[in-house]
Order: C-alpha cells, then sequence, then structure tokens
C-alpha cells in the first residue's frame, strides 16, 4: 500500500514538471544567426519559426544558394539551441523530483 501510494506522489510531480516545463517552452524563444548575422531567426520553444531577419547586403551579392545555405544553417542552429535549453531545463527539474527509494 505504501509503494502505490509512493508511485501516486511520484506521478504527481511528474505531471507538475510535465506542465511547467510545457510553460517554459511556451515562453522560450532564441536567436540564432549565420554567416556573422546576415541571416538571424528567432524561434519558440516548438520549433516554430517567429522571424527571420536578413542583411540587405545578402541580396546584393545575388547569390541564392548562399542565401539558402545561411538560412538553413540559422535554422539548424535555433533547433540546436532550443534541444540545449531543454535539456538544460529539464536535467534542472528531474534533480527537483522526490523518488524516495529510487535514488
Amino acid at each position: 500500500m505504501k509503494n502505490l501510494q509512493q508511485m501516486q506522489q511520484i506521478m504527481k510531480q511528474v505531471q507538475q514538471l510535465q506542465e511547467q516545463l510545457q510553460k517554459q517552452l511556451d515562453e522560450l524563444v532564441v536567436e540564432a544567426s549565420a554567416g556573422g548575422g546576415m541571416v538571424t531567426v528567432k524561434m519558440n520553444g516548438q520549433k516554430q519559426l517567429v522571424s527571420v531577419r536578413i542583411d540587405p547586403e545578402v541580396f546584393a551579392s545575388k547569390d541564392g544558394e548562399m542565401l539558402q545555405d545561411l538560412f538553413v544553417a540559422a535554422v539548424n542552429e535555433g533547433c540546436r539551441k532550443i534541444d540545449e535549453q531543454l535539456a538544460s531545463r529539464v536535467g534542472n527539474m528531474a534533480g527537483g523530483l522526490n523518488l524516495p527509494g529510487l535514488i
């Protein structure tokens, strides 16, 4: 019976952590750039593109392939930053779990 109560308590803690993490993801916005800032993107915690800024100098070069490469690199960097933030936050939250008998 005691184990069942402990398990219920653990599940409640996990649910609370999940809700906190979702709230943090909803509020998270990262900025990433490529080409020394020639292309800058902002992405939210759901890895959705929020905004794109392209330095006018990129258009002057008339190099569409370079622009595509910079855009892909900036988006990939934004995704990497979100993953990094997520891993850090999950690690911090998991450290606060009280798991009696399991640690």
